[in-house]
């Protein structure tokens, strides 16, 4: 296997025991199969680190303990100290990838000769059904269109990390991926390339930021206005736009 192109595959874990074995055996499936699956316990208290200790396939697939509670966005910031891989992945422990989704996305990326890409995904529910529901992607887009617009599924990210600068996840309670989206497409004067091609899998649990449509809105303004520093104004402009293309992708 060729060491250059190795995937690290960002995986948060808390309290996942329900879910975590879908999602490992949805990476497993790959058909590309130069990984390393970075799963980080969020120091869960029912047991969830052991389980997933009892289930990693091979040694492609890493279990990190934390021994404490830091957040989604510092877990990850643990597995991208430790990740070794030319190109970074994220995937959260309830989502699944489409088997081809690695091959065709590197693949992608390499044609094209880009940083960072995303693809389309569809919704399912806690039980794996289908919602009938598909976010479709634009081919591309700058990070002022993307504060426009957050269509970017975090567990559909790849990233070229020789491309960019290095980078962490923003320490913020939530929309932390949003936050980094934009500092990485601003940070390196770059756009986000879509692959309108279902190749991934976000499932909708009543405790996901995304379910909560309030709270996701109430998120997305404090990036504007406390992480990103935008005067009221643009912010409310930014903010219209978004709610606007949110109402149009629950359609």
């Amino acid at each position: 296997m060729n060491k250059q192109h190795l995937i690290s595959i960002i995986t948060p874990s808390y309290k996942s025991k329900r879910f975590i074995q879908e999602t490992i055996d949805s990476v497993a499936s790959q058909s590309y199969d130069n990984f390393e699956m970075l799963i980080v316990d969020d120091c869960s208290p029912d047991g969830s680190a052991d389980f997933i200790s009892s289930i990693l396939p091979d040694a492609r697939f890493k279990l990190i303990r934390l021994a404490e509670n830091v957040g989604a966005a510092e877990a990850r910031n643990v597995a991208l100290k430790h990740a070794k891989g030319k190109f970074i992945a994220f995937l959260d422990a309830d989502d699944l990838w489409m088997p081809d989704k690695l091959a065709k996305q590197i693949a992608f990326m390499k044609a094209k000769d880009i940083a960072f890409s995303y693809t389309s995904y569809d919704l399912i529910d806690q039980g794996g059904n289908d919602l009938n529901k598909t976010i479709r992607v634009p081919e591309s887009i700058s990070a002022h269109d993307y504060m426009k617009n957050t269509i970017i599924g975090c567990l559909t990210v790849i990233i070229d990390r020789e491309k960019v600068k290095d980078f962490i996840m923003p320490n913020l309670k939530s929309s932390h991926d949003m936050a980094l989206w934009i500092d990485i497409m601003q940070d390196n004067n770059v756009l986000a390339y879509g692959i309108d091609e279902i190749l991934s899998r976000y499932r909708l649990v009543s405790t996901s930021n995304t379910a909560n449509k309030f709270k996701a809105a109430k998120d997305v303004w404090k990036v504007y206005r406390d992480y990103l520093e935008i005067n009221f104004f643009k912010s409310s402009w930014l903010f219209l736009n978004y709610a606007i293309n949110a109402t149009i992708k629950r359609i």
